[in-house]
């Protein structure tokens, strides 16, 4: 499984023992793979301070793991049709994230563990505040160039009616620069090919004997050029009209076509210069923006520690990776079972769901005798 369990109990020789029991009863139960969590002593400050930053802590968090979500379908979204190269491009210090977080190391360098904690939390939610805004912007100038490709692509799609005829047409299908004789493009039903040969040279007065020829075709019908005198147009494009055949609006215009497919070439050619870079930039900042928020984990789990098992600093942190989804609330009682001595209290009424105590609401979704965060992997899939 991609989902993690990060607690902690008081550090004393009571609880380093039920730390012993649980490794001991989910290893033979097969139930989670169990591993230390190393957290730096940090400068605690005043309890009022730390409360302050546990609430400061949960909306970082919370904006972190969104961020990493965004950041992580940006790559999937940028890739398009390599997607199967996808989760080698969501790492986190060039490892796989699940390593990452089973061999966690607190960054000394990058968040000093001697600065006041306060400090510590201000540098990883500026971090994360400025990769949103540099994603907003990057993905937001990429998506634009994106758009307009493909609104010019769809141009190019759909049948003779609709798509754009630049990119099938040349200049030597039409008589240009003439005064009396324009050529008119004319959409005309496959099964009524042989009727159009032996019918248009008489749809109107003065159109030009053996002057159609097909030049494209879909699987609905083709499309052929038609020379006639500019006078007889609407005459032509009514009796066209009534045998089935359409003629479409276009007249040839040279530095129209030209426009337009070199801002095809140049939006194709923006497209590629952009994807590169903006790939590396995501893969850059998504494993700064991973690493930043198992940091926060981290600093919930000290905060949370210090909250409930008081001063001076002494708990052990574990990370429980459980095996299967199916064996998640058999760990939960067997965790629940070894630290329910923490908060007798609450341990009871998780326990035992049926004990109702006034003026005390309790869920086993929210409160543990312990201290517990979940780091869910499987969002990122």
């Amino acid at each position: 499984m991609s989902e993690f369990w990060l607690i902690s109990a008081p550090g004393d020789q009571e609880n380093l023992q039920a730390l012993e029991r649980m490794n001991t009863v989910t290893a033979k139960s097969n139930l989670s793979y169990n591993t230390k969590f190393s957290i730096p002593d940090f400068k605690v400050g005043t309890l009022d301070s730390l409360v302050g930053l546990s609430d400061e802590l949960g909306k970082l968090d919370t904006f972190a793991e969104s961020l990493i979500k965004k950041m992580a379908q940006s790559v999937v979204e940028v890739m398009e049709d390599a997607k199967g190269k996808v989760p080698e491009n969501l790492l986190a210090n060039g490892v796989d994230l699940t390593s990452f977080v089973t061999h966690f190391e607190w960054d000394m360098a990058k968040y000093p563990a001697k600065q006041p904690l306060v400090s510590v939390v201000d540098t990883l939610a500026k971090q994360l505040a400025q990769i949103e805004t540099d994603l907003k912007s990057r993905i937001a100038s990429y998506n634009t160039l994106k758009t307009n490709l493909e609104n010019l692509e769809k141009k190019s799609m759909g049948n003779l009616f609709t798509r754009t005829l630049s990119d099938i047409v040349s200049k030597e299908d039409f008589v240009l620069g003439s005064e009396y004789l324009v050529t008119l493009l004319v959409i005309v039903p496959k099964p009524s090919y042989a009727q159009w040969q032996k019918t248009y040279e008489s749809l109107s007065d003065m159109v030009v004997p053996r002057s159609t020829k097909l030049i494209a075709e879909d699987n609905e019908g083709g499309l052929f050029t038609v020379t006639l005198f500019r006078k007889v147009i609407e005459d032509f494009k009514t009796k066209a009209k009534e045998n089935k055949f359409t003629v479409r609006e276009f007249y040839y215009d040279e530095k129209e076509i030209k426009r337009e497919r070199e801002e095809m070439s140049r939006l194709l050619s923006d497209k590629k210069q952009q994807y590169g870079p903006l790939l590396r930039w995501l893969k850059v900042n998504f494993s700064e923006a991973f690493i930043a928020w198992i940091h926060i984990k981290a600093l919930r789990v000290f905060v949370e520690s210090v909250l409930r098992y008081g001063l001076p600093v002494n708990f052990q942190a574990v990370l429980l990776q459980p095996h299967k989804k199916s064996s998640t609330k058999r760990l939960r009682e067997v965790l629940n079972s070894v630290f329910r001595h923490l908060d007798q209290v609450a341990a009871a009424s998780i326990l035992d769901a049926s004990v109702e105590i006034p003026g005390l609401q309790l869920s086993t979704q929210d409160y543990f005798p312990y201290v517990y965060f979940r780091i869910d992997l499987s969002l990122l899939d």
